[in-house]
């Protein structure tokens, strides 16, 4: 089978997934431009060994996307059995869609994730647009289901797939980790009793704002480790104004050091104002740690279950978080059997399941097109 896939920057999961799928089919890849500019380039470096990768010639748009009239010239159906559009919000996969449409060539739209909002009649009539041209649509779950649906998808051509960073190899055991948990922070230096984790980039959306003030109501014998840069001047006067001296911010690591941290961690929070998805939900529960985020935070409400495997909250609610977070790690054998319940759930979503969910539905729905030529 001959796939063709648009994707705006080869991140490291995307060629992750890339790669695996890459092994089921004949895939090639049109990336709009090599790198985000917000992002350390070491961290995006693109790795293909099991596709054709291209990348096309364009000028940059966003950080991490660009405008590439070049897209038109590989939109050929004779060429691919199926083409799938990785997003609609950049200026190539509209460019894209709008070829494809004119040209009256089947797609497949992919969303990572979405959340219906208030928008304005113009944002509301551009998006239904350019998301309804799509013949079929990739969905990352419920909530982006009834996103898709919002904007004319048709309920019976959305399928679903699970969404991750993750390979099999990733997941850990919950004996491996309670071996190495003591003798890691002892390495790391961390000297009090239970560790709570939150990792992302240091913006207002992500809302550790909100967790730090949450640590004002809980034991200093707790300690919370913030990976993800330079701390803004609002996280430190935070920080000194409560003199929260169990807090400690850290600058964006290497996937081995990272895993360090996630290895000694007892919870993870994300207290995100908005989030598509959350990667990083994905990742701390495969290392078996319970998880507490928001309402806004789309992986979480498709992972976690609440007293199964953490918690949701409501944004902005420091008081709700510091309860929860509280509620958990007061209980050793809570944390043991959501750390359970975390890994349970996650090994469904894995680089290697999602590759071969992926095929599955290729299947269905080239199917469907042969049948109704």
């Amino acid at each position: 089978m001959r796939i063709l896939y648009i994707s705006n920057i080869p991140a490291p999961y995307r060629v992750d997934f890339f790669n695996e799928l890459g092994k089921l089919c004949e895939l090639t890849v049109l990336f709009e431009i090599g790198y985000a500019t917000d992002r350390d380039k070491s961290w995006q470096m693109s790795k293909a060994k099991n596709y054709k990768e291209i990348f096309l010639e364009g000028k940059r748009t966003r950080s991490d996307s660009a405008l590439c009239f070049s897209v038109l010239k590989y939109l050929n159906k004779k060429n691919y059995d199926i083409i799938v559009v990785g997003g609609y919000s950049t200026a190539t996969g509209m460019l894209a869609i709008q070829y494809l449409k004119f040209r009256k060539i089947p797609f497949i739209l992919n969303a990572d994730g979405g959340m219906v909002r208030d928008d304005s009649f113009i944002r509301y009539n551009i998006k239904k647009y350019f998301i309804s041209s799509a013949r079929a649509w990739l969905s990352t779950g419920k909530t982006t289901t009834e996103y898709l649906l919002n904007y004319g998808a048709k309920k019976e051509f959305i399928y679903h797939y699970p969404f991750t960073s993750i390979k099999d190899e990733d997941l850990l055991g919950n004996k491996e980790k309670r071996n190495e948990k003591e003798i890691l922070k002892k390495e790391l230096n961390i000297k009090e009793g239970k560790v709570i984790l939150a990792v992302g980039q240091f913006i207002y959306r992500k809302g550790f704002d909100v967790l730090i003030k949450a640590m004002n109501n809980l034991s200093r014998d707790y300690s919370l480790y913030i990976i993800g840069g330079e701390p803004t001047k609002e996280y430190l006067n935070l920080k000194n104004k409560y003199n929260l001296q169990n807090i400690y911010f850290k600058n964006f690591s290497n996937k081995n050091n990272l895993k360090k941290y996630y290895m000694i961690s007892d919870l993870f929070v994300l207290p995100t104002r908005e989030d598509i998805w959350g990667l990083v939900i994905n990742e701390a529960m495969a290392y078996g740690l319970p998880v507490i985020t928001t309402n806004k935070c789309v992986a979480g409400i498709e992972l976690i279950k609440d007293y199964k495997n953490g918690f949701i909250v409501p944004i902005d609610d420091f008081y709700t978080l510091s309860e929860k977070i509280m509620y958990i790690l007061q209980n050793d054998k809570l944390i043991y059997s959501m750390s359970k319940e975390s890994l349970k759930i996650i090994k469904n979503y894995t680089i290697e399941v999602s590759a071969k969910k992926h095929m599955d539905i290729f299947n269905d729905y080239l199917t469907f097109l042969n049948e109704n030529i």
